[in-house]
């Protein structure tokens, strides 16, 4: 089993740190356990603001799924305590800031997908939908959840 100081030197290795958790920004929490499972709220970012297709590249996409695999990665540690307790990444679901001709949503999520897998090895591997949004809050361009298996 992987301890914190294993997923940290990844990061470090990568050159990503956790950032502070995020406040709510409604009357909601930032995520809920039901049993051995853990539902994250969605997470936005705060650098990357836009369209995808319009105001901002695949690229730039794929680095704000990153940050937000980030921000929702910190919350997990903070509701857990050590990310070692993830037993396995169960499913992202990725909504996408997009241009209504914008089809590389996939690509976009790519960036916290694979950053989970680079983290989690096997048990990063997870059941994903990238879908497309009008608009998100605070002209954020994406938005992550999450469902993560716990260790008892």
């Amino acid at each position: 089993m992987q301890g914190v100081q294993t997923l940290e030197n990844k990061l470090k290795g990568l050159d990503l740190v956790l950032p502070a958790v995020r406040p709510a920004a409604g009357n909601y929490v930032t995520c809920v356990r039901v049993g051995n499972l853990l539902f994250t709220s969605g997470q936005g970012v705060d650098q990357f603001h836009g369209k995808l297709g319009r105001d901002l590249t695949v690229e730039e996409g794929y680095k704000a799924a990153q940050h937000s695999m980030l921000n929702l990665l910190s919350v997990i540690k903070q509701e857990l305590g050590d990310l070692s307790r993830v037993k396995r990444v169960v499913k992202l679901l990725g909504f996408v800031n997009s241009t209504e001709e914008f089809t590389d949503q996939p690509k976009v999520m790519n960036g916290a997908s694979d950053l989970v897998v680079q983290l989690f090895d096997e048990k990063g591997k997870h059941a994903r939908s990238a879908v497309g949004m009008a608009q998100l809050p605070n002209n954020t361009a994406i938005e992550i959840e999450m469902i993560l298996e716990l260790t008892e």
